[in-house]
């Protein structure tokens, strides 16, 4: 049985239609990344799983039911904008939206002690949620999406505002909830991040998928396209027609291969041009490079 299944959803807004014919079918107990520029679709769609939205064509299913009421009840959420009550205390926030979920005044606040000691919040247990930094606010948030234990989470952009020590907490506790049977939906545009985490990936552009699957498959299909070099010294090699296009950082480049092109002649001409090559590796493209590939050639 699928977490969640779309089928042929289409959702307009007067002349512009934000979701096109979207087909998608995402697996029970994984992390899948939800991706696209912006504008692209992915906030209608996460809308509409949610029963927010009601699409114009096509059918929603949540675990294997049609969406509606009942749905939005298994699936957490945790939106782009914060909507969090600023003058409310911490600790009751969290054991007021976990009442809204079904539970005990007496289990929220259990759950909530324990959420917040984990996320090193608990001396802010009495605190207003405005006295709290942006990072604080983002892991209450967080906190009161996943406080009712639900089968599906749907978390959009769960890393902003949060330094890499809170982001790691977060990654680590969404792996948790995948390897305990939950369903996690991870909307966000930090590349690296669905590189770590995810099992698969529905990248959505102008409203339609372009491109999903398995993430390691995804990869493997362009086979290792791109050639990471650190080097000194001149950088006239890098004009070689083997090169499709070249991607400068702080010690070296990478640089994507033509189709068909061989990467010895490219070391070759490297060596030959009066280069120290110091590092000469050829690997599989990036999810960001693939990102951009697909999002404006699309």
């Amino acid at each position: 049985m699928d977490a969640i299944a779309l089928e042929n959803v289409t959702k307009a807004y007067d002349s512009v239609t934000a979701v096109n014919a979207v087909n998608l079918r995402i697996k029970q107990g994984s992390v899948v990344g939800l991706l696209g520029p912006n504008g692209a679709g992915k906030t209608t769609t996460i809308r509409m799983i949610m029963n927010i939205l009601v699409p114009d064509e096509g059918t929603i299913r949540v675990l294997d039911k049609p969406v509606g009421e009942e749905s939005r009840n298994w699936v957490g959420y945790l939106p782009e904008e914060r909507g969090l009550y600023p003058r409310m205390k911490v600790l009751a926030l969290i054991v007021f939206f976990a009442a809204l979920r079904g539970l005990t005044e007496a289990e929220a606040e259990k759950r909530a002690r324990e959420w917040l000691a984990r996320f090193e919040l608990g001396d802010w247990a009495d605190k207003k949620m405005l006295d709290l930094s942006k990072g604080m606010q983002q892991k209450v948030q967080f906190i009161t999406a996943v406080i009712h234990k639900p089968p599906i989470v749907i978390l959009d952009e769960p890393f902003s505002g949060l330094d890499p020590v809170n982001a790691a907490t977060i990654k680590d506790v969404m792996l948790e909830m995948r390897d305990n049977g939950s369903t996690v939906i991870l909307s966000t545009h930090r590349m690296e991040q669905v590189e770590k985490m995810c099992d698969s990936i529905c990248l959505i552009n102008h409203g339609t998928n372009v491109l999903d699957g398995e993430l390691r498959a995804i990869k493997q299909s362009y086979g290792k396209n791109t050639a990471h070099i650190e080097f000194e010294g001149a950088d006239s090699f890098l004009n070689h027609p083997s090169i499709a296009s070249v991607n400068r950082f702080g010690s070296g480049v990478e640089a994507k291969l033509k189709p068909g092109a061989d990467a010895q002649e490219l070391l070759k001409a490297a060596v030959q041009s009066g280069a120290r090559i110091s590092r000469f590796e050829l690997l599989e493209p990036s999810l960001n490079d693939i990102f951009i590939e697909k999002t404006t050639h699309a």
